[in-house]
């Protein structure tokens, strides 16, 4: 099933252009929607997700108009917000047996089984009679994967999911998150770039509420080749460079020197060495590109 998103804004009471004409297509996989803080990431994911309505656009999942019957989309809909609010004393397995009966699965036999299979997925199962509200935030987030998984969901929405939690934690939530997301569509939304490039077989950047590049991360980097220089700087240096370079990114050294990564179509002075492009530069390319010119 396929995502089919055109011409969408919504603006807030405040004045703000939270999602600005954007039109976008997304198949069965995971996909990342990559942008900084403020760039209306979770504005199109709450949208996308039916808790806000637009000012205009259309939504389509499959066969299911979302804007026009919201219902149906919800009953095939997995969603994780950026918060996951607050947990009763309750244990993983009676909270998400009590989740599979608000979702309307009447058999107790069924439920179990169900509750099961979830934990077993997000690697909780051995933890299950723990209080949720005592696991660690990686635990919780799985434990956001397990109730969403309750529907057997065709559309998965999870919103800055990794935020916070330490490597071994966000490793594990990669790991679970990269299991559930063979058949369906998993949009995943995050201002971490290696989140993407780990997970993400099609990714979108997204600034100012409008898409900015839509593509593959492989794809993303291979355009980009021979485009990338580095060098060697004193931090002393850095402000002349930058007048100077269109320096996308620098890196301090053990010796408190830095390491500068620059974007320019030929060798931009005798002391540049070419650099293997990554995901970052594609990242900080479109974020330039888009700023606003200075007049």
């Amino acid at each position: 099933m396929k995502l089919v998103i055109e011409n969408l804004t919504k603006t807030y009471k405040n004045g703000v252009k939270a999602i600005d004409n954007l039109s976008i297509e997304i198949g069965t996989g995971m996909f990342g929607l990559l942008g900084p803080n403020g760039a209306g990431k979770s504005s199109l994911m709450r949208t996308i997700a039916t808790l806000q309505s637009p000012d205009s656009g259309s939504i389509k999942f499959g066969d299911i108009d979302v804007l026009e019957d919201n219902m149906s989309l919800r009953k095939i809909l997995g969603y994780l917000p950026q918060s996951f609010g607050v947990y009763p004393k309750m244990s993983a397995e009676d909270l998400l047996d009590y989740f599979a009966t608000l979702k309307g699965i009447a058999s107790k036999s069924d439920r179990q089984k169900l509750v099961k299979e979830v934990l077993e997925i997000t690697n909780l199962y051995d933890v299950r009679r723990k209080h949720v509200a005592g696991y660690s935030g990686g635990m919780k987030q799985r434990f956001g994967i397990a109730q969403l998984l309750l529907n057997n969901p065709k559309l998965i929405i999870v919103d800055e999911p990794t935020a916070g939690l330490d490597p071994a934690e966000r490793h594990r939530f990669l790991n679970v998150l990269r299991e559930v997301g063979t058949n369906c569509t998993v949009i995943f939304s995050t201002h971490i770039v290696e989140d993407v490039k780990e997970l993400c077989n099609e990714m979108a950047i997204l600034n100012g509420g409008r898409i900015l590049n839509h593509t593959t991360p492989q794809e993303a980097t291979k355009e980009i080749e021979g485009t990338i220089w580095k060098k060697i700087i004193s931090r002393d240096d850095l402000e002349e460079n930058e007048k100077n370079f269109n320096i996308l990114s620098s890196n301090y050294n053990q010796d408190n020197t830095l390491n500068i990564r620059v974007h320019a179509t030929e060798k931009p002075a005798d002391d540049f060495v070419a650099a293997t492009p990554q995901l970052d530069d594609v990242y900080f390319i479109a974020l330039k590109q888009d700023e606003p010119v200075l007049n």
